[in-house]
């Protein structure tokens, strides 16, 4: 489905930065990523404040109040992420997106107003992350309806990169902005000024003019056949589940490099807790892989980016095993997001491309589930690999380079495996 207002340019960042449509989705959804990671780092200050009681037995176990908060905030990812995906499939997605706004809007302004029990932040956290889960797919389902078929490449590079740069900014600016409000306003600012950027999130998406295709049966919903569905849709398309996996294979190595940027920092000249200037650089290698695609997109589009992407991806990896200069260490970090964009920008809008609006929410449900659960085993796992390598070899130092490196071999060797099985489904396509 086309824009109701397309711009006269195709392709190209020129061409979405006039597209109304589109900039009133880009900056609302970039608003609720902001918005999400606040969220966390709020859900963090009220713990360490003491503002909410703990059970008994936890009196004196702030470690296990944590844990049980981050569980109830990624569990929903897990067990309803794909089932998301089909009602948005069944209704509008500029509503769903509004209605996912002022609903966590509303849930987090009445954080202040009801008991400081524990259990009540933990059943506030899972229900914001439970619509968190509709959003997702919903956001991926309306990229379509703003830009045309040509600038989907373009769109998709543009959203990855803001998606990185959301998640920086609102891990970096949550915790001096929240602070900040309770200081000068009091307790309760917190939760207003989150439920804020939820609504103006909200306001600009419902700015945002498009036409939808509805069908007679759209309030119909059965979750199971539709569940089915979309398994025997994916199934049979094997270029989108190509597509699918290497997305989850991207998000999978970007996790590691979260856990892996810790150490990694301590050895390039930046304290351990500064990682996120690692993170940052690959955000703004994001950014300048978003501007690469965006103009020189359709001429480069016949060549095997996502290779492309996978092996720089990998080389990043095993030259960070290596290097001990910051200003080599950032540039790296950069390219290693260019990489990434040349993966994602294209998967997503080879998916988007092939996927008949009536499914799009079905298979973006899909993918949001494989990446949470791409994002969170890497976190789990990485960690402990290294303290063992570590161990094993005698050395920090030398169990990391030998993770790096590992690392590095193995998203190379996936990377020319997705392309060859990529080369294979489209000789059957053909």
């Amino acid at each position: 489905m086309h824009p109701a207002s397309p711009p006269p340019d195709r392709s190209g960042l020129n061409a979405l930065l006039r597209n109304r449509p589109f900039l009133a989705l880009w900056t609302g959804q970039l608003l609720a990523q902001v918005a999400d990671k606040v969220f966390y780092v709020l859900l963090i200050i009220l713990l360490e404040a003491g503002s909410y009681r703990p059970w008994p037995a936890w009196e004196d176990s702030p470690n296990s109040m944590r844990s049980a908060v981050m569980v109830a905030f990624t569990l929903p990812a897990i067990l309803f992420g794909s089932a998301a995906g089909i009602f948005v499939d069944r209704f509008s997605k500029k509503q769903m997106l509004v209605g996912c706004n002022v609903f966590r809007a509303l849930l987090i302004i009445a954080l202040p107003f009801l008991s400081k029990s524990f259990i009540v932040l933990l059943v506030i956290t899972f229900l914001v992350s439970i619509v968190t889960q509709f959003f997702a797919p919903a956001e991926q389902a309306a990229i379509p309806l703003t830009v045309s078929r040509e600038g989907l490449m373009s769109a998709n590079a543009l959203f990855a990169s803001s998606t990185m740069g959301g998640i920086i900014v609102g891990m970096t600016i949550g915790e001096p902005i929240l602070s900040l409000m309770r200081d000068r306003l009091g307790e309760g600012s917190q939760e207003f000024l989150l439920g804020g950027l939820y609504l103006v999130s909200a306001g600009l998406i419902y700015a945002m003019r498009v036409k939808e295709a509805r069908g007679g049966s759209a309030v119909t919903i059965h979750p199971w056949q539709d569940f089915k569905e979309g398994l025997r849709y994916l199934k049979h398309n094997k270029l989108i589940g190509n597509a699918m996996v290497q997305l989850t294979i991207l998000y999978s190595v970007f996790a590691a490099l979260q856990v892996l940027a810790i150490a990694l920092s301590g050895k390039i000249g930046l304290k351990e807790t500064q990682f996120g200037f690692l993170l940052a650089a690959a955000g703004i290698g994001m950014v300048f892989g978003a501007a690469f695609l965006g103009h020189w997109g359709e001429r480069v589009h016949h060549k095997p980016l996502p290779l492309i992407g996978f092996l720089m991806m990998g080389f990043v990896l095993a030259m960070f095993a290596f290097v001990r200069q910051l200003w080599l260490g950032l540039a790296l970090s950069g390219l290693f997001g260019f990489g990434a964009s040349l993966i994602n920008g294209p998967m997503q809008a080879l998916i988007q491309e092939k996927t008949p609006e009536s499914m799009r929410g079905k298979v973006f449900g899909f993918e949001n589930n494989a990446i949470n659960i791409a994002l969170s085993l890497p976190l789990a796992i990485t960690g402990p690999l290294t303290d063992a390598v570590s161990k094993a070899v005698g050395s920090d130092d030398l169990g990391l380079r030998v993770v790096l490196l590992s690392l590095g071999f193995l998203v190379s060797v996936m990377g020319v495996a997705a392309w060859k099985h990529t080369r294979k489904v489209l000789q059957d396509v053909v």
